[in-house]
């Protein structure tokens, strides 16, 4: 892309940001923590109370968002002078992931080709007027976290990890990240706290306990959610349904509704 190029894609960046109140990245250090699942169960929750909500799901690689939110088919459409038109989610959500517009093949791309992905995500998707934005990061502190840091300003962060040390010092190193390229981080989401019995009810420990929540409080982050592990909804998420949806009166669909209500404490209301 040469220079005038850019500089038009980063002119439209700008324009589209400025129809978007507020922006969440959601990280982890590692994989495997269901940051995905948090992504899709936050976006969702704010959509029920009413807000305008896009998911942007920068994991290049990964088709994730769009099996969650049950959308396996279609291409988006093209409108003149106006770019992309993300997908339709469950609420009215807005969706555009790299998984619907190229399928089943993976995707083999070193960092500048993924960063410019990114930015044609931003640029050239007509996200219209949003409330929200939800930005599903890859885990770790590579191109893509990087590169939303250094085109979305003024974006929050939410950092996911599991109870155990090992997924708390990959986490840590996310928040430390997140601080470095001037992300606010405006708490830690611990997941997979606890495991709920299917047929007794019974919490019991999946992973060794307090890692992340000593995580938080040695760098005075809050520790915004402790959500359990229910085997259903795992089994929900593979069938496109998220817990939200599948099971509004659950436990966990419970913790994610009242998780956006501490994001709408500090929501950007210019909109």
């Amino acid at each position: 892309m040469n220079q005038p190029e850019t500089d038009e894609l980063t002119k439209r960046i700008d324009e589209n940001l400025a129809r978007i109140g507020n922006r969440l990245i959601v990280l982890s250090g590692k994989g495997g923590v269901g940051k995905t699942t948090v992504a899709v169960n936050i976006a969702l929750a704010l959509a029920q109370t009413g807000r305008r909500v896009g998911i942007l799901d920068t994991d290049i690689h990964g088709p994730n968002v769009p099996l969650m939110l049950g959308i396996q088919e279609g291409e988006p459409a093209v409108v003149p002078d106006d770019g992309f038109l993300p997908f339709p989610g469950p609420l009215g959500i807005k969706v555009m992931s790299m998984a619907l517009l190229v399928k089943n093949a993976p995707i083999i791309w070193r960092g500048p080709l993924k960063a410019k992905a990114i930015m044609e995500f931003l640029g050239n998707v007509n996200w219209g007027e949003l409330d929200w934005l939800v930005i599903d990061s890859p885990p770790g502190t590579g191109d893509e976290p990087l590169s939303i840091a250094q085109q979305v300003k003024a974006t929050i962060a939410i950092i996911v990890s599991t109870p155990q040390e090992v997924s708390a010092l990959d986490a840590r190193r996310a928040l430390e990240f997140a601080r470095m390229v001037n992300l606010r981080v405006i708490g830690i989401v611990e997941n997979m706290s606890e495991f709920i019995c299917p047929h007794c009810g019974k919490a019991s420990p999946l992973f060794p306990a307090g890692g992340a929540i000593r995580m938080a409080q040695e760098l005075a982050v809050p520790v915004l959610a402790r959500l359990p592990f229910i085997p259903q909804t795992a089994a929900d998420a593979d069938q496109g349904q998220a817990v939200v949806l599948a099971q509004p009166e659950s436990l966990l669909a419970l913790k994610f509704q009242q998780l956006a209500q501490q994001l709408l404490v500090g929501e950007n209301k210019k909109l």
